[in-house]
Parts: structure tokens; C-alpha cells; sequence
């Protein structure tokens, strides 16, 4: 494989990995759809050079008069579509990203080999250390640290976007020849509140309107963030996004919303796709243990924005309390042979992007507009690693799309595909765009894209404002199928099978 086509594949990997269905209106009357709410309770500052990464110092041999204890080899590659750390000798031999552990007072060695000729090095969160920079094939540097600090700590490397993109491993510290390290921020693990792309109700069938019911509670959770990070989300109904609501023109609609009694604060709803006071907000102050209601006409097809609208309805949204709700037209939409669900939301937090542990709200950056954290579907990896689009060559796909914000504006793209059919601004009675490489999708706004599956391989999902692909902004749709080497073919054979 030449320098040139791996250098390609690893950029394109970099931009992919920087980085329960939802129920349907009922029928009134009937149950709705049950969905799993989770009710735990919840978990300021200014957001100054404090708070952001301490410059790293190089660390490439032991103290003076010491030697080395413990010595660990990784090779630097690509796997699965990720640029990772592969483990090298021993019983870590071959393993991704291998878990590396070390007792307090030792001097540990981790050796890095260069496996691909792109840049690397190896750093250690919370020492503030890595090595020197290798660039060839073959070429090594060492990071050398003794473990004076106990506690699980990252290695990573320290090159722009390779953490991102999958450059990232844990070192656990223990024994009693130390204090523990108040200070240092510990990975947890916590449940995942991703509400999958395939969460989308069924196509409204019906011919003519009806009156239906639709029940959402407001819950605050404690979920994950990041691999290693969690944070307190505020949700309809469990889920960031909340759920996707499907309904037809001319339907009369009753929204029950029930803020959960262990709720710390009162929520609401605002539908944009309600004409009326605050679309449904103004009746829906919602305290802890209430309920509340108000119905509303459809009087407009489209794709709408739904979201908490409580002051700050800023921070409300950040938090994950936005969906979408689908008006469909008489005659509804054109039959396709998958649908999907995709929300992109950004976060405002205290601690810079990546560290581990429980992450907090950060007023200040959220007001400067400076998010930490940019994802689909309410997590880092939520649709790469966690819950991957998935299809197959010959259907056809159409994904609705919209942003929570609460700030940031969307330029949703696919690489590798182009949007044959583009419902623009969520508008599903104008005439679609087509054969569209981009779509800019405003704030509290949607869009719906189409499209046929040509060819198989791994497709990412991005805003093509890309350097928020290195703050967790990334999806996969993972095609199967027989490839036509008269679309694609590649004499190095990156076909992308």
C-alpha cells in the first residue's frame, strides 16, 4: 500500500471518528407506545486557559540513576476504520488500545513504533508528559514517567485529532507506595441515552385526519458523554434526541407532558410545528411531579423542531431536550426502503474536550458560544461505534435531519455519496432539490435527504464545518452488498469492502 493512498485513508478516518424506537402518536384512546425513561438524579465556571491543557513535556528517559520497571510496545495503525494503537508482544500482542497497568514508585517505559508514516507520539493525561514526534515507518520514541500519582489515567496521542480518531487507551496506577491524586479525573461508565438512527416510526397511512394522543415526560439523567466522560442530561422521555413524533395534516393532537417527580427543575415543550402561543410552551411549564397539556390542530406538513422552552431554554436544549416531529402531507411520502433519525446538538462544559470523568455545565462558554463537545444523537460515538446506520447496496435511504443547537448551524454531508432528493428546510410540499453534495441546516431547523446505495463500504456522516469532527461530531453508515468496480474501483484495492 503506497504512503500516498494510507495518508488518504487515514485523513478520512480521521474526519469519520474525531469522533428503542420512538413512539408515534396514538390513536386517542389507545396506549401509547411504552419508552423506556431513565430516572436518576443529576450530577460554572468560566471557561479560561485554566481549564484547557497544560503544555505537554517531553519525557524520553528514566530519572538519573534509575531504571527502567516496567516497559510497554505499541505499533501505531489502522483498524476497523480507526487510527488506533495496537499492542505489541506479550499477551498484549495485537490488542487495540490495550489496557496497561502499573504499581505506584515504578519507572514505566511505553515504547511507540511507527506503523503507517503519519506523525504520531504518545502522551499521558494527568502527567502532563510525551514523547518526542516520529514520522517514518519503523522509527520509535519513548515516553518514560514514574508512577507517582495512583489512579486511571489516558495515553493518548497528543497530534491534532488522532485521539479523535481513535488514539486513546487507559493506564491504571495502584499500590500504596503514594497518595492517590485527589486531582485526577477518573473514566466512568455510565449508561448511554443515544437514541439509535433507526428509531423512527412507521409511515402515517391513514387517508384521512384523525385525533391522537401524544405523551412525553421530561427526565434528567446521568449518562454518557464520551468514552470516558458522563454528564447530566435533560431529556424527553430517556433519549437525546426525544423521540421522533409522526402525524398527518389535519390531525387534531392532545401533548401530555409529565415532568418526572425527581426532576431538580421545571421543563416545558415548544413544537414548531404548533401555530399558538409559544408552540405549546406557554401551557407547558411543567414543575417536578406535575403534568400538564394543551392540544393543537396540524394545520402545516412539514418537518419540525420540537424543544424545551424554559429559561434558559439555551441551556435546556444543550442538555438534550429537542426531537423532531414529522407533519406528513395527504398522500404521505414516497415509499423508500429505510428511514433514519439523526439529530446533531453541541455541549457547553467546564472541562476541556476529552478528559475523563463527570463533566459539568459551563454558563460562560455556552454565552461565548463555545462548546466542548459536538455530536449526533446525544453522545460522542453514538453512531460510529455505538449504533451505526446500516443498509444495503440497491435501497434507498432517507434520513431526517435536524439540529438542537442551541447555537450552531449545520452543513450535513455524507462523504462518499450525493443527496439524489432534498426536502430544504424540512419543507415536505416544495419540489425537492437535487443531485446536492451539502445541505445547510439552520438552528432549531431540518431537512430531509434521500438517496440510493450504489456501492458498499462505510460512509461518514459530518458537518462539513469539519473541524468539529475532531469535537466528536461523526456518524457511519456501514453499506453491505456486491461492489461494481464500474462505480468504484481502486488499483490498491481501497474499495471500501
Amino acid at each position: 500500500m503506497s504512503k500516498s493512498i494510507l495518508r488518504l485513508l487515514c485523513a478520512f478516518t480521521l474526519i469519520a471518528l474525531a469522533a428503542c424506537s420512538g413512539p408515534a402518536a396514538t390513536p386517542t384512546g389507545s396506549a401509547p407506545d411504552p419508552t423506556p425513561a431513565m430516572t436518576h438524579p443529576p450530577a460554572d465556571s468560566e471557561g479560561s486557559p485554566a481549564n484547557q491543557p497544560a503544555a505537554l513535556q517531553e519525557a524520553t528517559a528514566p530519572p538519573e540513576g534509575q531504571e527502567i520497571d516496567r516497559s510497554y510496545k505499541l505499533v501505531t495503525g489502522v483498524q476497523d476504520g480507526r487510527m488506533v494503537f495496537i499492542g505489541s508482544g506479550g499477551p498484549l500482542d495485537g490488542v487495540i488500545n490495550p489496557e496497561l497497568t502499573a504499581d505506584l514508585g515504578e519507572v514505566v517505559e511505553i515504547v511507540l513504533v511507527n506503523g503507517d508514516s503519519i506523525v504520531h507520539n504518545v502522551a499521558l493525561e494527568g502527567y502532563g508528559l510525551k514523547s518526542e514526534d516520529i514520522h517514518e515507518i519503523g522509527q520509535e520514541t519513548r515516553l518514560v514517567f514514574t508512577a507517582d500519582k495512583a489512579g486511571a489515567f489516558i495515553y493518548f496521542c497528543a497530534i491534532p485529532g488522532h485521539r479523535q480518531a481513535g488514539m486513546e487507551g487507559r493506564i491504571t496506577i495502584t499500590g500504596d507506595g503514594a497518595a492517590a491524586d485527589p486531582d485526577a479525573p477518573q473514566p466512568v461508565n455510565l449508561p448511554s441515552i443515544a437514541l439509535p438512527a433507526d428509531a423512527v416510526p412507521p409511515a402515517v397511512t391513514r387517508t384521512a385526519p384523525d385525533r391522537l394522543t401524544v405523551e412525553l415526560e421530561t427526565v434528567e439523567v446521568n449518562a454518557r458523554l464520551a468514552d470516558s466522560a458522563g454528564y447530566t442530561f435533560w431529556t424527553f422521555n430517556g433519549t437525546v434526541p426525544g423521540p421522533m413524533i409522526r402525524i398527518r395534516v389535519g390531525d387534531t393532537v392532545e401533548v401530555r407532558l409529565r415532568n418526572a417527580e425527581n426532576s431538580h427543575y421545571a421543563h416545558s415543550v415548544d413544537f414548531h410545528a404548533v401555530t399558538g402561543p409559544g408552540g405549546g410552551a406557554a401551557a407547558t411549564q411543567t414543575m417536578p411531579g406535575e403534568e400538564t397539556s394543551f392540544t393543537f390542530k396540524a394545520l402545516n406538513p412539514g418537518v419540525y423542531v420540537y424543544h424545551c422552552a424554559t429559561p434558559s431554554v439555551a441551556q435546556h436544549i444543550s442538555n438534550g431536550m429537542y426531537g423532531l416531529i414529522v407533519v406528513e402531507p395527504e398522500g404521505g411520502l414516497p415509499p423508500v426502503d429505510r428511514e433514519f433519525y439523526v439529530m446533531q446538538g453541541e455541549i457547553y462544559t467546564v472541562q476541556p474536550y476529552g478528559q475523563p470523568g463527570v463533566v459539568t455545565f459551563s454558563p460562560e462558554k455556552m454565552l461565548a458560544e463555545r462548546p466542548e463537545y459536538f455530536f449526533f444523537n446525544g453522545a460522542v460515538g453514538s453512531l460510529t461505534e455505538l449504533n451505526p446506520l446500516r443498509a444495503n447496496v440497491g435501497e434507498t435511504v432517507r434520513i431526517f435531519f435536524g439540529v438542537g443547537g442551541p447555537n450552531f448551524t449545520s452543513s450535513f454531508h455524507v462523504i462518499g455519496e450525493i443527496f439524489d432528493r432534498v426536502y430544504d428546510l424540512g419543507s415536505l410540499t416544495a419540489p425537492p432539490l437535487t443531485d446536492v453534495q451539502s445541505v445547510l441546516v439552520p438552528t432549531g431547523g431540518s431537512a430531509v435527504v434521500e438517496f440510493t446505495l450504489d456501492y458498499p463500504g462505510t460512509y461518514v456522516l459530518v458537518d462539513h464545518s469539519l473541524s468539529r469532527a475532531e469535537r466528536g461530531l461523526a456518524g457511519h453508515l456501514i453499506v453491505e452488498g456486491e461492489a461494481d468496480p464500474e462505480i468504484f474501483d481502486s488499483p490498491e484495492g481501497l474499495t471500501g469492502e
